[in-house]
């Protein structure tokens, strides 16, 4: 399959389904971070090139829960939050057969659709807690491949005792947040990389 991973930089999800055997592209404003296809620049330049299935993890700074309060105390930051909305939606009505948009909780549950599914990396096998919304078009859901104890209750290694992630402030902060775990890639990889799956 033609495979487009639209909006990363890391090549995680890239490089899961390109081990597959799939013509896999990442695509991001910025350069890759690992070897590999990848097209830098705007993904909506290439969205129409004939791809099968697309992944994309559109920026989440005016979208996430975490920061929407911002938008009161600066209104100036909603018109940012109204053009991220957008992005997403032309994201999710691509010429693309089969879509995954993947986005922390925020503006996309009320202003777009509420998600199809919300996984956490515990549900892949990772000691890590962030909880991340899908929005499907014809995929089916993601299936947890290694539940780790204590579930959704238990606190995680990139936990507070206060249950907010332990990164703190730095200017790539944002960056390492945005990284998809390995054992989601390998899921998605897996799951979704099976033609009419």
């Amino acid at each position: 399959m033609r495979v487009l991973v639209a909006c990363e930089f890391s090549g995680a999800v890239r490089d899961a389904f390109a081990e597959r055997g799939h013509d896999a592209w990442s695509c991001d404003l910025l350069p890759a971070e690992t070897h590999g296809n990848h097209y830098q620049g705007n993904v909506l330049d290439i969205i129409e090139d004939g791809w099968d299935l697309m992944i994309a993890h559109p920026p989440c700074t005016y979208l996430a829960s975490s920061g929407l309060h911002w938008n009161k105390r600066r209104p100036d930051r909603q018109a940012f939050t109204d053009a991220a909305v957008a992005f997403v939606q032309r994201l999710l009505s691509a010429p693309i057969p089969r879509i995954a948009v993947e986005n922390p909780i925020g503006a996309l549950s009320t202003r777009v659709r509420k998600p199809d599914q919300i996984i956490q990396p515990w549900q892949f096998g990772h000691d890590a807690s962030k909880a991340t919304c899908l929005w499907l078009v014809n995929l089916p859901l993601l299936v947890p491949t290694d539940v780790l104890p204590g579930g959704r209750l238990a606190r995680r290694a990139n936990q507070t005792a206060s249950g907010q992630n332990k990164l703190g402030p730095s200017p790539d902060r944002w960056k390492q947040r945005s990284l998809t775990y390995p054992g989601i890639a390998q899921a998605m990889a897996d799951q979704w990389g099976i033609p009419n799956a």
